[in-house]
């Protein structure tokens, strides 16, 4: 796995007499000052002494720090470590905290609800402020290692109601419908991502208050002048292969500082548990590097690219013989409830779908084959084949995966519009079903 810095650690020093510094807390900041002072001319024997007694107090106060991090509990202890993660106030913020379990678990039917202060996350009132969680999702914790676990949860009002933000229970719902069942609903999500500097949350690689060179070489480039953040990506990738995500790729976006990685193919609501596990071990990743991760559809405005979260789809009918027909009934219906999934589809993704950079107009629906111009993107070995998928180009990098998918599923599954509409939309959009 690619190495990620440990967070700053503070120690005391104990300062020689001779010495004019006043002992204080020793920061990785202060350090590094300390370090760059040391070249320059004049310094004294004392002041070099501080420094020397400053690297080893933080060097082997972080190393003992990391010996307890990296500490295998399972030859001492059957008890195990569960990270119960779920959805904040916001919709997109993810809060997480910790509990010992008694022996590893397989299935998460096999670990208790927990609760949390539903008032600290803009989730409930002060004066009714609990909230309880349901376990749905396990995967194993590439921090902690072991037995340890990361559990996907939802949240619940304690009368068992889910709350506002809770949009698994409603997924769910859809995804347990027969006829969804049967049609075995597949999705890959292309998840979009930019990565700033902490102070100043300006993107990675980019010189502060300033601009690089155009975008052209920055799409899957290499190089120290066109890849900023790959360490991030690949630890990244690594730690969801080890967690038991379904992690598929990732790569350079055309903004630099920009990335992208995908998840699938995944069935049903397992979709949703992927993505936003992957995303909780991303917030975790850039934390321990110092970087801060932004999921805004357009985090730089002008002439550069925004940020998505296509979501490639198909179903048991489009896969089969004669399935592009099928794919193309299901464009017709998503042109029809074109404003319902926008409105579902991330917040400020207004400022993306331009029409622009590789977008649609967001007020206006389209389809094309191998158009990444267009909301609905099929691909030629798809046209070619007969059969195969779509590519829903709409949701912003920030949308709910539970809301996202679900929804498709409900418009091109369980939703039927009147024979008119239909025969409207095909006109409009110069398809005949």
């Amino acid at each position: 796995m690619a190495h990620i810095s440990a967070p700053s650690v503070q120690c005391q020093v104990r300062v020689v007499p001779t010495s004019s510094f006043t002992a204080r807390p020793m920061t990785a900041k202060l350090w590094n000052s300390l370090l760059l002072n040391q070249r320059k001319k004049g310094t004294s024997r004392s002041s070099a002494r501080f420094r020397v007694l400053a690297l080893q107090s933080e060097s082997s106060t972080v190393n003992r720090l990391k010996d307890l991090l990296n500490l295998d509990i399972t030859p001492y202890t059957d008890k195990i470590i569960a990270e119960y993660i779920w959805i904040g106030g916001s919709g997109i913020d993810l809060r997480s905290k910790s509990r010992t379990i008694s022996k590893p678990v397989k299935h998460p039917s096999e670990l208790p609800k927990w609760n949390y202060d539903g008032s600290s996350t803009g989730q409930a009132p002060g004066e009714d402020s609990e909230v309880i969680l349901y376990p749905q999702a396990i995967f194993k914790d590439p921090f902690r290692g072991g037995n340890n676990i990361l559990v996907i949860c939802d949240s619940y009002t304690p009368a068992g109601e889910p709350i506002p933000t809770n949009k698994r229970h409603g997924a769910a719902e859809i995804f347990s419908s027969q006829k969804v069942i049967n049609e075995v609903p597949w999705y890959g999500i292309e998840q979009e991502y930019t990565l700033l500097q902490t102070n100043v949350k300006w993107p990675l690689g980019w010189p502060v208050g300033g601009y690089p060179g155009p975008q052209g070489p920055y799409y899957c480039g290499a190089g120290a002048d066109k890849s900023f953040g790959r360490d991030i990506s690949d630890a990244h990738y690594k730690a969801c292969l080890y967690a038991g995500i379904n992690i598929s790729g990732t790569n350079g976006e055309v903004m630099p500082g920009q990335w992208e990685y995908q998840v699938g193919p995944s069935v049903g609501i397992e979709a949703g548990d992927h993505i936003w596990c992957s995303r909780y071990i991303l917030e975790r990743i850039t934390e321990q590097a110092g970087v801060v991760l932004s999921l805004d559809p357009k985090p730089i405005e002008g002439d550069w690219n925004g940020a998505g979260c296509h979501t490639n789809y198909s179903t048991k009918s489009m896969r089969e013989d004669g399935g592009f027909e099928v794919i193309k009934k299901a464009i017709l219906n998503l042109s029809l409830r074109h404003e319902k999934h926008i409105s579902a589809y991330g917040e400020g993704n207004e400022r993306r779908l331009t029409g622009k950079h590789e977008t649609a107009s967001i007020d206006t629906f389209s389809w094309g084959v191998a158009n990444r111009g267009c909301s609905i993107r099929v691909g030629r070995d798809t046209e070619k084949n007969g059969k195969g998928y779509l590519e829903d180009r709409r949701p912003a990098s920030n949308m709910d995966p539970y809301v996202v998918t679900s929804l498709l599923a409900e418009t091109t599954i369980l939703w039927e519009p009147t024979l008119e509409a239909e025969a409207l939309a095909a006109q409009k959009l110069s398809m005949k079903v």
